[in-house]
């Protein structure tokens, strides 16, 4: 380990500051406050806005926010219950505390993770490497009982909302993160800063330790539901839509799931409901997964053919 104290590292690195959305994480925030406060290189601001919480939520960032004077706070109100576009709300009435606040780099962390000491430093550092990087983060790693391993969706091209970081011309140049009925904040910005030109990267070395299961605060099958028609308002390809949920039947807890992914995707054809997305997002869209679909085709070829081959 070098040598640097943390007024060094902050002279070093470009400045950052992030935003967190929290809805009832009593029983996790306190974790998170404490991986942001350890961090080798502490954002300029963070900005915590409790989503009209009725735990301890508030209480606990509180007295974090007296403690801390990068730390603000925002309690906002609303019609009881969740919604999948609250966070962003959220996040949008949170932004005005960082005006007057100089940044190179802005950001989302859940409240309900931890990251290691030196996870922003070393994203920064990615960022430095590469001018052409516009948003990054790291790999969302959970505990299945035996300690914490990497979750089935990563992938170095899909980056998560979990603990990410955009360039702020990035984040400028797609008008901060868009509100969607369905959720999905993070894909539409992904491929959105891929529409205009920047990279997106997941970093494998960095780790997200998510402490409350993907999808764990909803019932899987109607989660299932919202996400099929959460892809038919991006205007994910039809094509690409049914490979990705036929490929998950191998995986038996999936079954059911996919199926009903799939007919969320179906539904709002039926209905005739509107997309959310512009058509230049859809085309773009449709472009990639196409582009994909001949490699999907061909890893199942392979998976068939190994398993064959340990039956002969």
């Amino acid at each position: 380990m070098d040598a640097l104290t943390p007024q060094d590292r902050r002279e070093k690195q470009s400045a950052y500051v992030l935003m967190t959305a929290a809805y009832n994480e009593e029983a996790h925030i306190e974790r998170t406050l404490q991986s942001v406060i350890s961090q080798t290189v502490r954002p300029e601001r963070w900005v915590i806005v409790s989503d009209n919480s009725a735990d301890r939520t508030d209480e606990i960032v509180e007295s974090y926010a007296n403690r801390y004077d990068f730390i603000r706070f925002l309690r906002v109100s609303k019609t009881a219950g969740h919604s999948f576009h609250s966070k962003v709300v959220a996040l949008h009435k949170g932004a005005s505390l960082l005006e007057g606040v100089a940044y190179d780099f802005i950001g989302n962390i859940d409240a309900d993770l931890s990251v290691e000491p030196f996870y922003f430093e070393q994203l920064l550092n990615h960022f430095q490497q590469d001018p052409c990087l516009g948003l990054a983060a790291g790999f969302v790693y959970e505990d299945d009982g035996h300690g914490f391993s990497s979750h089935w969706s990563n992938s170095v091209n899909d980056v998560g909302h979990a603990a990410q970081l955009v360039r702020r011309e990035c984040y400028e140049a797609l008008d901060g993160y868009a509100v969607l009925k369905y959720g999905g904040e993070d894909w539409y910005a992904q491929t959105c800063a891929r529409m205009k030109g920047w990279r997106v990267e997941a970093i494998p070395d960095l780790k997200i330790f998510h402490h409350r299961h993907t999808g764990g605060g909803n019932h899987p099958l109607k989660n299932a539901f919202r996400l099929g028609k959460m892809d038919y308002s991006f205007g994910s390809d039809p094509i690409f839509e049914v490979i990705k949920c036929l490929r998950r039947f191998r995986e038996k807890p999936y079954v059911i799931a996919s199926m009903i992914r799939l007919a969320g995707f179906a539904w709002p054809y039926i209905v005739g409901e509107a997309r959310a997305v512009p058509e230049e997002f859809k085309t773009f869209l449709r472009g990639q997964q196409r582009s994909r679909v001949s490699t999907l085709v061909g890893a199942d070829r392979w998976i068939v053919a190994k398993e064959r081959s340990k039956t002969a």
